[in-house]
């Protein structure tokens, strides 16, 4: 059974967040191949929602969340399997502190 995979709105804003800095810091080019390749690793979770290896740093959150990892990114997500989903909640950077991932 295939998933679908759903972007929330914070981890959508994430990725904005991530193409607007590379197209101010870098070009336009390499920040749209950048996105698109995080999205295309996300879409792999599909077929293969268990991949991702457990977040430890959200254990104690009700959800078992995981993550991906795509150059300095962790594509974090959880199973919805009421909606028959998985569902991409944060798009964090790696270079920062990890506490930061306590936003979701």
């Amino acid at each position: 059974m295939e998933l679908t995979v759903y972007w929330t709105e914070f981890a959508e804003d994430k990725l904005e967040d991530v193409f607007s800095y590379f197209i101010e810091k870098v070009s336009l080019r390499f920040a749209q191949q950048l996105v698109d390749e995080i999205i295309d690793r996300s879409l792999e979770l599909a077929t293969n929602p268990l991949m991702g290896q457990k977040e430890i740093l959200l254990a104690d959150r009700i959800q078992d969340f995981r993550y991906l990892v795509y150059k300095n990114y962790k594509i974090i997500y959880w199973l919805n399997i009421k909606r028959n989903r998985i569902e991409i909640v944060n798009l964090f950077d790696c270079r920062q502190n990890p506490q930061k991932m306590n936003e979701i």
